[in-house]
């Protein structure tokens, strides 16, 4: 008997566009949240559908930066002088 998750059916790669939800779990955000940033245009987003609105992960990615901290906020401070 194979093991769960052997198949690659069973694995499917990472979505390039999430919708709100998914993209609101993985970012730590509310959907009402995104939606604002959509509607004062902070982030793209398509409607594939009637009610379905989706986001693309580079736009998230663009919009939701980490912040630098510590080694590499020290290592960035360093190389703009």
């Amino acid at each position: 008997m194979a093991e769960y998750g052997a198949n690659p059916a069973w694995n499917p790669p990472a979505q390039e566009w999430p919708s709100l939800q998914q993209a609101a779990l993985i970012y730590g955000v509310s959907v009402d949240t995104l939606r604002r940033r959509i509607a004062v245009g902070a982030l793209p987003a398509s409607r594939p559908g009637v009610r379905l609105i989706r986001v693309r992960i580079k736009d998230l990615d663009r919009l939701y930066r980490p912040i630098p901290t510590g080694d590499e906020l020290a290592t960035r401070r360093g190389s703009l002088r």
